[in-house]
């Protein structure tokens, strides 16, 4: 499945869902199904390996380090 990005008119928030072709997407703060989907970015190729160093820093300084291995941990 996919991630979207969608934005919703009812309560204002920008959320990105896991969207499945037939699944109608339902704001995860109000409920609403009125979702609009926004314009996704493409990262180019030569700065996606900084980008990806970047995020990696920010998700170990949060703590979120599930998602990465030993090696990809910066330790």
């Amino acid at each position: 499945m996919p991630l979207y990005g969608f934005h919703c008119p009812d309560c204002d928030t920008n959320s990105e869902l896991l969207v499945g072709i037939s699944d109608t997407p339902v704001c995860p703060k109000c409920g609403s199904q009125k979702l609009e989907r926004l314009m996704s970015r493409i990262a180019p190729d030569a700065k996606l390996k900084a980008a990806a160093k970047v995020w990696r820093k920010q998700a170990e300084r949060e703590g979120h380090l599930n998602n990465f291995g030993k090696g990809e941990r910066g330790t």
